[in-house]
Formats: structure tokens, C-alpha cells, sequence
């Protein structure tokens, strides 16, 4: 086997990977997580052997969705670190972040130990990563003037997961946002 070869194998995997991602995606978002494997390969244009080797069960398949979108929510809040509206880029993160939580909790899910929904290490990362990430765009929108400066992350965290967890409809948690986007805004003192 030449350099050459080996490069193009991992590319084609690299590449069988995020299609099944996508197809994956796509199918939960039609017909939940427990939609059939076989039209996961099926729709990424791979064989099932290609499917259970890079995912060989259902809850691997399952993790890295959820992985991905979390890291991809992550990464819009990076960018969003850059926008000249501190106050808007939060609210327009929190907002995504709310609609994340409303519509991907059984994805979720997928990183707890098993029926007692007992948070892994896996869960833990990505809590993680989403609260640093909103502490970071909080931050800089408290020293704008445009969010209270008495709020906390977790408090801003715990009032969009109220919110996600009022309805999966996007629309109506996004009005829920905004509402709360009321609350929040302004530098009021604490009291």
C-alpha cells in the first residue's frame, strides 16, 4: 500500500463519515432518532457495512449527531465573539442555543448512562462547552450595557432551557426568547 492510497482511503472515509452524519441528521429530523438505520446508509449513498463500521451502534450514531451540532452551535457563538452588536449576537446565540434544547432533547439523551439518564463525561464536555461559550458572549454583552449586569450564566442558561422545555416548536421558543430578551436587557441593578 503507497502513501497515496492510504491517503485516499482516509479521505473516502473521512468523507463516508460526514455524509452518513448529514443523512443521519436529515432522517432524525423527519422521523426521530429511532428512524431505520438501513435508510441512514441508504441516504448517504454507503453500504450498511460502511454505516457500522464507522458507527456500530445506533447510540454511536446517535453521539456524534449530537456531537456535531453541538460543536457547530459552539463555533456560531465564536463567530458570533466578533459581531459588532455584543447584545444581539447573545440573544441571537441564546436563541439558537433554546431551539438546540427544544428540538434535539432526545439526541440529547444519547449522552447519559442508559435508563437512569445519569450524565457521562460525553454530556459533561458538552454542557461545558455551551456554558463557556454563553459566558463568553454574556460577558461582553454585560460590558456593552445591553444585558443586566447582576445576571449570571446559569440563570440565562436555566431561563432558555425553561423555554426549550415549554415546547419543541422553534417559533414559540424563539417568542419565549424574546420575551425574556426583555427581561434581561438593560443594565439595571441588582435588587
Amino acid at each position: 500500500m503507497t502513501a497515496a492510497s492510504g491517503r485516499s482511503r482516509r479521505a473516502d472515509a473521512e468523507r463516508n463519515a460526514r455524509l452518513l452524519l448529514a443523512a443521519a441528521r436529515a432522517l432524525f429530523d423527519e422521523r426521530g432518532p429511532d428512524a431505520a438505520l438501513d435508510e441512514v446508509a441508504r441516504r448517504a449513498g454507503v453500504g450498511n457495512a460502511t454505516l457500522y463500521r464507522h458507527y456500530p451502534t445506533r447510540g454511536d450514531l446517535l453521539v456524534a449527531v449530537y456531537a456535531d451540532e453541538v460543536a457547530a452551535l459552539c463555533d456560531r457563538g465564536a463567530a458570533l465573539l466578533r459581531d459588532p452588536a455584543p447584545g444581539d449576537a447573545f440573544f441571537a446565540w441564546l436563541e439558537d442555543f433554546a431551539v438546540h434544547a427544544a428540538t434535539r432533547r432526545t439526541l440529547a439523551f444519547a449522552g447519559t448512562d442508559g435508563d437512569s439518564e445519569r450524565r457521562t463525561a460525553l454530556f459533561e464536555h458538552w454542557h461545558a462547552s455551551m456554558t463557556s461559550t454563553a459566558a463568553k458572549l454574556l460577558g461582553r454583552a454585560q460590558e456593552a450595557g445591553a444585558v443586566r449586569a447582576d445576571v449570571a450564566v446559569a440563570e440565562v442558561l436555566t431561563l432558555a432551557n425553561a423555554a426549550a422545555l415549554a415546547d419543541t416548536d422553534a417559533g414559540r421558543v424563539r417568542r419565549l426568547l424574546t420575551i425574556l430578551r426583555h427581561g434581561l436587557g438593560g443594565s439595571a441593578t441588582s435588587g
